[in-house]
């Protein structure tokens, strides 16, 4: 599996679409936005797994602990439910190591 770092780089306006149609849904970005059916992804960067305020996660979820940044999520977007056993995330997969690097660009910028 290639790492974050072997990806090819990310394209911000590409990352907007793929939110918009396989993320907006279920996750908001603005800071103070409420949480949908997924927690909103404000102050993502930086942040332990499990822990936005006012979000009920899997137990799974929190006990990783994981700090999310840009390895971690691109190893997430491949597949939510292997690397959180037991997640309800049902997104689509990104397969694809692009559009993993679009999403993580246009996330990097939209939810500082």
């Amino acid at each position: 599996m290639a790492t974050f770092n072997e990806a090819p780089p990310g394209d911000r306006k590409a990352g907007e679409k793929i939110f918009k149609t396989k993320c907006a849904h279920c996750h908001t970005i603005e800071k103070g936005a409420a949480h949908k059916l997924g927690p909103n992804l404000n102050g993502l960067f930086g942040r332990q797994a499990g822990t936005s305020p006012g979000y009920s996660y899997s137990a799974s979820n929190k006990i990783k602990a994981v700090i999310w940044g840009e390895d971690t999520l691109y190893e997430y977007l491949l597949n939510p439910k292997k690397y959180f056993p037991g997640t309800r995330k049902a997104s689509p997969l990104l397969e694809k190591p692009k559009e993993r690097g679009d999403l993580i660009a246009f996330l990097k910028e939209s939810t500082q």
